[in-house]
């Protein structure tokens, strides 16, 4: 079985979001706008690989700062993770996310994510 990389987590994920679920779950906070990853089993299924195969990079990314997982709520894209997520939709699916999201409120979430690149995510 070849590696992972995150980037094809993430585009995995995109995928699911746009094309499969065609919902986007978003939480804003005061600092931060945060993604509802797909669960690992999904994401597995989709990536065609078994579920504990996935299990570590999810792991490294949340010792990375890219994702936050909790027990019984799910995983969360991180700042810098959320950065990313909306990069990748940006450049590959605008389109279908603009359908999703309306292109003000995707504009609105960029603005928030990608705009803030040279800050640091404060602890809370």
């Amino acid at each position: 079985m070849t590696a992972l990389t995150y980037d094809e987590i993430f585009e995995a994920a995109a995928q699911i979001m746009l094309f499969i679920d065609r919902s986007i779950t978003i939480h804003f906070t005061l600092n931060a706008v945060r993604i509802r990853f797909p669960t690992t089993r999904k994401l597995a299924e989709h990536l065609q690989m078994p579920h504990y195969y996935i299990l570590p990079y999810f792991a490294t990314m949340e010792k990375e700062d890219m994702i936050t997982r909790v027990e019984r709520v799910g995983i969360s894209t991180t700042r810098q993770g959320s950065r990313k997520l909306i990069k990748l939709m940006a450049a590959k699916y605008k389109e279908q996310i603009e359908a999703i999201l309306g292109a003000s409120l995707f504009n609105e979430i960029q603005q928030r994510t990608i705009g803030e690149e040279g800050e640091n995510e404060p602890t809370t």
